[in-house]
C-alpha cells in the first residue's frame, strides 16, 4: 500500500509523527486476559511502528508511553509499566543503536526509580550521537506540565540575563525543543481527543484517529494514516488558494 503512495508525483510524508498508543487494555480484555498482557503486547506494535518510521525516512517519532494521569491507575498496573518500560529499554537499546535511531524521554523523570532514571540516561548517552530517526517517548508527560515547565524556565533565564521575557520563545523551553512540530498525530482505539498529550506541539498538526487498537496497529494500519496525511492540504491560516499559489 505503501509502495503506491512512493510512486506518486509528490507523496507528502510528514517529518515528525506523534502517537497516543490507546487500546492496550480493550484489547487484553477481548481475549479474556488481565490488562498488563495487552501493554506487554503493545511493545512489539511500538517495535513495527519505530522500524517502518525508519525506513520511511521520518526525522521524529514522538510516543505517548505514560501520562502523568496514569499514576491514578491501579498499583499493580502500573507497577507493571515501570517494569516493562525498564525491560524494554534493556532489550532495545542494542537494536536502536544498531539502527541509528536516537532516544530521547521527555516528561518529568522525577518520579521514576533511580534505576529507571539511569537506565533513561544510559540508552539516551549510547544513542546521543546517532543520526537517523529520534525517537522520542513522552513518559510522565502532560502537556499542561510541559507548557508550565517551559514558562519557569523561560522566566528564570530571563532574570539571569537580565532581559525581557518577549526576548524568547516559549517554543524553546518546551521539551521537545529542537525538533519541528508533529506534522501528524495519530490516536488508536477510537478515542478521539488529545488527552494533554503535546498540548502546545499540535497546534497545526493533521488528527488521524483510529478504531484500531493499539497492539493491532502495524505498517498497513500506519500506510493508511500517511496515506491520509498525504492528501490533506495545510493551509497554516491561509486560504487553500494562497497554499496553491504559494503564497
Amino acid at each position: 500500500m505503501y509502495d503506491s503512495l512512493k510512486k506518486s508525483e509528490q507523496p507528502t510524508i510528514p517529518k515528525h509523527i506523534a502517537i497516543i498508543m490507546d487500546g492496550n487494555g480493550r484489547w487484553a480484555k477481548r481475549q479474556g486476559k488481565l490488562r498488563t498482557f495487552g501493554h506487554k503486547a503493545g511493545v512489539g506494535s511500538l517495535r513495527e511502528t519505530i522500524e517502518t518510521c525508519a525506513t520511511y525516512g521520518i526525522e521524529v517519532l514522538t510516543v505517548f508511553a505514560f501520562s502523568s494521569e496514569n499514576w491514578h491507575r491501579p498499583t499493580k498496573e502500573v507497577d507493571v509499566l515501570m517494569s516493562l518500560f525498564m525491560a524494554t529499554l534493556k532489550s532495545q537499546a542494542k537494536r536502536l543503536h544498531k539502527n541509528n535511531i536516537r532516544l530521547r524521554v521527555i516528561g518529568d523523570r522525577s518520579k521514576f526509580s533511580n534505576n529507571l532514571q539511569s537506565k533513561i540516561k544510559e540508552v539516551e548517552f549510547l544513542t546521543s550521537e546517532n543520526t537517523g530517526l529520534l525517537l522520542m517517548i513522552a513518559a510522565n508527560y502532560g502537556g499542561q506540565w510541559d507548557m508550565q515547565q517551559a514558562a519557569e524556565k523561560m522566566l528564570k533565564k530571563s532574570v539571569i540575563d537580565g532581559v525581557s521575557v518577549s526576548e524568547f520563545e516559549l517554543r524553546d523551553f518546551l521539551s521537545t525543543a529542537g525538533t519541528p512540530d508533529p506534522d501528524l498525530f495519530i490516536r488508536t482505539g477510537g478515542e478521539k481527543r488529545i488527552s494533554n498529550f503535546l498540548l502546545w506541539q499540535l497546534a497545526y498538526s493533521e488528527l488521524y484517529f483510529t478504531d484500531t487498537l493499539w497492539p493491532d496497529f502495524n505498517k498497513e494500519a500506519l500506510d493508511l494514516a500517511i496515506m491520509s496525511f498525504s492528501t490533506r492540504q495545510r493551509r497554516f491560516g491561509q486560504t487553500g488558494e494562497q497554499v496553491n499559489e504559494g503564497v
